[in-house]
């Protein structure tokens, strides 16, 4: 470059430095702003909740309700879901090591009601790809549109996508804020 270039460049330097200043300020301001709206309970379903998950055992021909026997303690999950209809979550109910993270969609079905379908991948303790769990879940928001409760009907799938065994669980949930 030439030293005139250089110069040019110098005093564009301080007025790029002024614009990118402006971006940052307007960009946190727009970012505090969209957070604000993205917090609390107008936006239906949308957020990461906090969830108590309990697997029920259910007689045969039972539906899955509150009223079923506890088949294992409860454990938490974290649910995240998403704007367009996607949904993220993990849980302390399987081992990390043992199985991804859940991935899927949601929609709403009602005023008050949504639906989810998730699958996580579940593996072998030597690293083998041996299961994966599809969890549908019947979601309805209460009077307190920060909490709300679940049905969650699980299958069990081979490697080949076969049932090889089915369950349930009801959770409740509060809005993580």
């Amino acid at each position: 470059m030439t030293s005139r270039n250089l110069k040019r460049l110098a005093a564009s330097g301080g007025t790029a430095a002024l614009v990118l200043a402006g971006m940052l300020f307007l960009g946190s301001g727009l970012t505090s702003r969209a957070r604000s709206e993205g917090v609390g309970s107008h936006n239906g379903l949308e957020g990461t909740w906090l969830l108590d998950v309990t697997v029920r055992a259910c007689q045969t021909g039972e539906e899955c309700s509150t009223q079923c026997a506890v088949a294992r303690p409860t454990f938490p999950a974290l649910f995240t879901f998403a704007k367009g209809g996607t949904l993220t979550l993990t849980t302390a109910g399987q081992p990390p090591a043992l199985t991804t993270p859940g991935l899927g969609v949601w929609q709403k079905t009602g005023d008050h009601t949504y639906s989810a379908v998730s699958e996580a991948f579940v593996f072998s303790p030597f690293g083998a790809w041996i299961q994966t769990h599809r969890l549908t879940r019947a979601i309805e928001i209460g009077d307190d549109a920060d909490k709300f409760t679940d049905v969650v009907s699980l299958q069990i799938l081979d490697t080949n996508g076969n049932t090889i065994a089915t369950g349930c669980a009801t959770s409740v949930a509060k809005r993580l804020e």
